[in-house]
Parts: structure tokens; sequence; C-alpha cells
């Protein structure tokens, strides 16, 4: 190879591995670069977000907050109940039936452009979406976001962390959410402590139709007979499926079931022979209380207990004792003083009786004069320790118990 054509080989080379070393610069500063500006932002998959939006949650990033929610998921619809934020949904199932949803219609996953025609940006989801239906609405523009239900105590924050984060932000909603799964464990915690342990194991079990399909053990809502002073016997069962065998062997002392199915099982041949049969002691208890993870958990709850244990409801009354001088309110303890107060109200009552809720330690946070979610749920814990009625609503009577030295104060949690 003579002078010249060395040159040029050289020169050939030198440009060659100029330009690879360009290409690597230029690829590790987009790889940088990626690794700054594409990675999941607000990921919440471990924790609260540092901002609102963008989130990232199960891996779907939602970029702002959205103007409106399709829920397709009677659980997922109960939790946002649950937190106040229903205002955001424009649809929903048609097996989402609370009475609070019914004026919203009713869309199905399988009408993508008719769920956008509702004013809805993001779909809300759990295992019961197929992904080919995922993959049929993401196409159509929308963002879906699949969140599994809890299953057991300590998933329930995450479940409602990860749902408020989808509406409100990895801020704001996700520990709006955390701190309406506290208060319901709070509360269940409190009934338990009510109920107290008990000498004698009594039986229970939750049927959904006469072909089997019950509350087992393998979900979450199993664990409220356990709080109500009830040991389910389909503890042991999984799927949702109770067999006979099982269901004989066990012979509940006290059945519950859905309303309309009592009849149907005292009459039935095959449940004949079970004490809770012979005894009466069959009770309908709406499904809504116990198939979902929303506020009906505590209603379910709070059921089976006053019902097995009626003694806990018998100390209700009402003193008609003034409140001491310097109480926290001068309004008459007269049920017939007093004005129904719920969510929406705002001004002094609210503010007196927020007061009053904060000195028996059910109220948190400092009184803001405005009826919201958290006295709605503050008012209900005060009602199921006091043996009435959790209605999140401050009736008269509910107001001239609380006013009352026979209000019953929250004990301390241990959890």
């Amino acid at each position: 190879m003579d002078r010249q054509e060395t040159k040029k080989t050289f020169g050939f080379a030198k440009k060659k591995w100029g330009k690879r070393l360009l290409a690597g610069i230029l690829a590790g500063a987009m790889l940088l670069l990626s690794a700054v500006g594409c990675s999941s932002p607000n990921d919440v998959t471990s924790g609260a977000g540092t901002s609102d939006f963008p989130v990232t949650i199960n891996g779907v990033t939602i970029s702002s907050e959205p103007e409106g929610v399709a829920v397709l998921s009677p659980n997922l619809a109960e939790v946002v109940l649950a937190m106040g934020y229903e205002i955001k949904l424009k649809a929903r199932s048609a097996d989402c039936t609370n009475e609070e949803l019914s004026v919203l219609p009713a869309v199905s996953p399988e009408d993508p452009e008719g769920i956008k025609a509702t004013g809805a940006s993001l779909v809300l989801g759990d295992e019961a979406l197929t992904e080919e239906q995922v993959n049929s609405l993401t196409q159509a523009g929308l963002t879906v976001l699949v969140i599994p239900s809890a299953k057991d105590r300590q998933d329930l924050s995450r479940l409602y962390a990860q749902t408020g984060a989808a509406l409100k932000g990895g801020s704001t909603g996700y520990t709006k959410g955390e701190k309406t799964a506290d208060n319901i464990l709070i509360t269940l915690d409190d009934i338990q402590r009510a109920v107290g342990e008990r000498e004698t194991v009594t039986t229970a079990c939750y049927l959904v139709d006469l072909q089997g399909a019950a509350i087992t053990g393998d979900s979450m809502q199993s664990r409220l007979f356990e709080l109500a002073g009830l040991s389910n016997i389909a503890a042991g069962s999984e799927n949702g499926q109770l067999t006979d065998s099982v269901l004989n062997s066990s012979d509940p002392n006290y059945i519950f079931c859905i309303t309309g199915l009592k009849d149907a099982i005292l009459t039935s041949e095959k449940y004949a022979g079970l004490t809770a049969v012979q005894q009466g002691k069959v009770y309908e208890m709406p499904y809504d209380y116990i198939a979902y993870q929303g506020r009906g958990m505590i209603q379910a709850c709070s059921f089976m207990a006053g019902t097995v244990y009626p003694e806990l409801l018998e100390n209700n009354s009402v003193s008609s004792v003034p409140p001491e001088e310097g109480s926290s309110s001068d309004i008459p303890v007269d049920p017939s003083g007093y004005t129904t107060l719920k969510s929406g109200d705002s001004g002094e009552a609210v503010t007196r009786l927020q007061e009053r809720l904060a000195e028996l330690g059910y109220f948190y946070v400092n009184p803001t004069g405005n009826y919201l979610d958290v006295t709605v749920q503050c008012v209900k814990d005060f009602q199921l320790l006091n043996n009435m009625a959790a209605t999140g609503i401050a009736d008269p009577e509910t107001q001239a118990l609380l006013f009352s030295d026979e209000a019953i104060p929250r004990p301390e949690s241990n959890s």
C-alpha cells in the first residue's frame, strides 16, 4: 500500500471513529435526558407524591386533574363515595347500583364513544375489566386506570390512596384516600372494642343465593365477621362459594343474606336442619353493605354486631341534664331545641358541633364551621359508638346525646 493510499485509509478511519464517538456522546446525552424527562412523574407506588399532577398510578400517567370520570366498578364507586369525590363522576356501569349514583347515566366498557359523550376522560375499573376492553377504551382516547380491590386490612389504604390520587392528585387525593381508609378502620376497631371478648364462639355466614354463593375467607369482607364478634363458617372457603357440606357440618348460629332471600332459606328443605333456620335467626342485610369496600363495611359490621348482641343497643337513652357551665355549647339538650345538621351546612351551629366532637375525641382537625365529609365521618363514628344508626346526619336526637353527659367518648385507638 503506497503512502497516498495509506493516508486515505487512515483518514477514513479517523472520520469513522469520530462519527462513532459523536454518536456515542449523543446517545449518552439522549439516554440521560430520557432518564430525567421520561421517568414516571410523581409515581405513587410507594407513597404520596410531591405534587398532584401529573401522577402515575399502576403504570398509568394522568397528566392533569380529570374533568370527568366514568366508574366501571361498584367497589370503586363505593370508595369514591366514601371519600366524598362523587362530584367528579360523570357515568357509571349498570352494576353500580348505589342510590347516590342513580342520577348518572349507565355506560358499558363496550361503548367507548358513549362514555366519552358523558364528558368523562378517565375510566376507573378493577379486575373485571378485560385486556380487550382496556385496549378498546384506550384506543378511543380515554385514560383507563385499573385499581384492584383490597386483599386485606393493610391493603385498604392502598386502594383508597390510589383512587384518591387518580381523582385529585398524587399529594392531595392520595393523602385524602389514606385518611379515609384510616377513619373506616378506626371505626371498625371501635365496633370490635364495643363488642368485646366473648366466652363462647358464635358462628355465622352471609349467603348471596341458594346455590352456595357466600362471603368467603379469601375476601377482606370476611374479616367483618370477626370484628362483629362472630366466626364466619366460610372463612376456609374460596372464590365466593360455600359448599352444602361445609354449611351443614358447621351449622351456623346465624345466617345473614341478601335482601329478598330470607323466605327462600326458611322454606328450603336443604336448609331445614340448620340451627339458624330452626330458631328463626335468618336476617336480611343489603348486599352492598358487605360486598364492597366502602362505608358499607361499617354498616355491615354494626348490623351483624347489633343483631347478635342486642344488649349493645339497649343503653341509648338521652340525658336531659344541661351541659355544665363553660362547656363548648349552651344549646339545650332537649332534642326539640335542635335543627338537623347535614353535609353542606355551615355556620355557628356546625362549629359548636365540631368542637364538641373534638372534646369527645371524634374530630381531628380544626373546626371550620363547614359540614363536609370529615364531619360526616366523625358524626358516624360518634353514632356507632353511642349505639345509634350511623347516618352521618346530626339530627336532633344525635345532637341531644352529643351535648349530654351520657355521650360516650371515643376510646383511645391501639391501631
